[in-house]
């Protein structure tokens, strides 16, 4: 068709626009197009003269592109193509690329056109997408710093409330052992005869279990401090678990009340790899607490086992057990259960035990009820099962 152009200055400006202009009649045929446009979709003129204005489009929408035409011809009226809709052209290639389109009816000699304004938008699309990738880290880094500084808030808030539990604890718990510490001392400047001496070591006996009293007190809290700083190294090594038990029992005699025995059973494998220090502690821990809890004339009986797959140890006792309302905040900081009030201890001795069972890849529970005794089990598997 030769449209009838309005003067050279309309000819010039169509061709030289730097906007791809392209003119379609009212089948949607491209009866004209400017050389931006060309460019833009890497066709030549006489390739596009007479095509429809779907050659343009990407398969997956020219049905779709066609019903909008259509409904454009019967509605003609200048306004931007697909508002607040992503819109794309493809060219000769194949390759797909983001475009604004504007269109604008006109009628000549009787006919109806439109013409479609296009501008290649890539560069405004990949700013407005990095833009938009920036934003979205910065907000996951916002929300990292949000979640640090919680998680560090929590932490001091855990540090304050374990520093204040602490002080609370200390001030109960000391008074006991400093008081005795004070009065022994106090009795035995006045014990200077030379027939008392049996009196002075009594109360030199009292000294020193007290300072132990307060040396375990602090030696507890800073076991915690450290498991909490994960300052606690672990270092597995072999060793014979039946002689390990019976070494621990032989050292525990000296606080078991009167008639009191421990009583050891072991089954399968001796030999076990796991940190000497931390199962030390774990088995005093126990063992002290069942003598601790249990009457005179009873036995805290240790049982442990072990096979190819694990290592097991329980520690049995037959005294006042645990309620039932008070098991499930057994191993917390702090905890003490409501029937042990008057008993002398800080808390901190399961929550440790479970820990440091934790870090050699153990695992603790127990059975009990009040007035029926209690048994701690622990089962411990092996290094290479631990990766």
């Amino acid at each position: 068709m030769n449209f009838q152009k309005k003067g050279d200055e309309l000819e010039a400006l169509f061709n030289n626009a730097a906007i791809g202009i392209i003119i379609a009649n009212q089948l949607g045929e491209i009866v004209q197009i400017n050389q931006f446009a060309l460019n833009q979709f890497h066709y030549q003129e006489s390739e596009l003269l007479g095509q429809k204005i779907e050659v343009l489009i990407p398969r997956k929408y020219k049905d779709q592109h066609i019903r909008h035409r259509e409904h454009y011809g019967r509605n003609a009226h200048s306004r931007p193509m697909g508002n607040g809709m992503d819109l794309y052209a493809v060219k000769k290639d194949g390759t797909e690329f983001p475009v604004e389109v504007s269109l604008s009816p006109f009628d000549s000699n009787g006919n109806q056109y439109a013409i479609a304004f296009i501008s290649d938008i890539s560069v405004r699309k990949a700013s407005q997408e990095a833009l938009l990738q920036l934003n979205a880290e910065l907000e996951e880094k916002v929300k990292e710093r949000t979640r640090s500084l919680s998680e560090a808030l929590e932490k001091e808030k855990e540090l304050n409330e374990l520093k204040s539990r602490f002080v609370s604890m200390a001030s109960h718990e000391f008074r006991t052992p400093l008081s005795t510490i004070l009065s022994s001392a106090y009795l035995v400047s006045k014990y200077t005869g030379g027939d008392d001496q049996p009196k002075r070591d009594k109360h030199i006996q009292r000294v020193v279990s007290s300072v132990n009293m307060l040396n375990d007190i602090l030696n507890d809290f800073l076991s915690v401090g450290k498991i909490e700083e994960g300052k606690i190294q672990v270092r597995f090594a072999e060793l014979n678990i039946r002689d390990f038990i019976e070494q621990l029992s032989a050292e525990m005699q000296p606080i078991l009340k009167k008639g009191q025995q421990i009583v050891h059973q072991h089954t399968g494998e001796e030999i076990v790899v796991l940190d000497y220090s931390l199962l030390k502690h774990i088995i005093m821990n126990l063992v002290s607490n069942a003598i601790k809890f249990a009457p005179e004339e009873t036995v805290i009986k240790i049982t442990s086992a072990g096979t190819a797959e694990s290592f097991s140890i329980s520690v049995k006792d037959s005294g006042i057990g645990i309620p039932q309302e008070d098991q499930v905040h057994l191993f917390e900081r702090f905890f003490r259960g409501s029937n042990v009030v008057n008993i002398q201890g800080t808390g901190l001795g399961l929550h440790i035990v479970s820990k440091y069972a934790e870090l050699m890849n153990g695992t603790i529970s127990f059975t009990s009820a009040a007035g029926q005794g209690t048994e701690f089990h622990i089962i411990f598997r092996p290094i290479n099962e631990q990766e």
